[in-house]
């Protein structure tokens, strides 16, 4: 079991100095327990994640600069900087920087489940095709390219 340690995660930094580069965008753990985890993510202009599914854990994103592109449940909708986005389990989604600036946002899913995990595993990978089985295995499952659209 993962407890919740008090103290401050600081900008531009993981929590226990951790990063993540998962298919060229950056992320840093901020808060990891067993009931949440947290991260925050950089997307440069044209970086996204494809459309998934976590059918375990119901996750947000509160955009903190920038502009994303989501597709929510089938339907496109924008979320601007301040905005909070909310994901329950078992609702397609995926988020895509089509803005010309990056876009910085923290992420947050309950329970964490095996997030932390995943992350640690595809840590560095360049391959889109491992990424997505090896997310399989993660509980979190990408729908075919078209659901992109």
């Amino acid at each position: 079991m993962t407890a919740l340690e008090k103290g401050i995660t600081a900008n531009g930094t993981g929590y226990g100095g951790k990063t993540w580069n998962i298919l060229g965008q950056v992320y840093f753990p901020k808060a990891v327990t067993d009931s949440t985890f947290a991260f925050e993510t950089n997307s440069d202009p044209g970086q996204f994640v494809p459309v998934h599914i976590h059918p375990t854990q119901d996750e947000f994103i509160l955009v903190q600069e920038g502009t994303l592109d989501l597709k929510l449940d089938g339907v496109w909708v924008k979320a601007h900087a301040g905005d909070l986005v909310r994901m329950p389990r078992g609702i397609p989604h995926g988020y895509f920087n089509k803005s010309d600036k990056p876009c910085r946002a923290l992420f947050w899913v309950s329970p964490m489940q095996k997030l932390e995990a995943l992350f640690n595993q595809l840590h560095n990978l360049t391959d889109p095709a491992e990424v997505v089985r090896i997310s399989a295995l993660h509980e979190v499952d990408f729908l075919p390219p078209e659901a992109n659209d």
